[in-house]
């Protein structure tokens, strides 16, 4: 149990002393380009997905 309670501090320690976190501007451009890289590859998915669908269609209409 003393092993646990130690890890659990070591923890804590490197996340509020050793640990740098991403200044704010620097937290909403990540996050920022990651909502623009879902949305162009949803885009792109659902352009492959039509083009598949009409692939399949005229294979199945023969």
């Amino acid at each position: 149990m003393r092993k646990f309670i130690n890890y659990l501090k070591e923890c804590y320690s490197e996340l509020v002393k050793k640990t740098t976190w991403p200044t704010w501007q620097k937290l909403q451009s990540s996050a920022l380009l990651v909502m623009l890289a879902t949305v162009i590859l949803a885009v792109m998915l659902s352009i492959i997905d039509f083009a598949f669908q009409k692939l399949m269609t005229l294979i199945y209409t023969l």
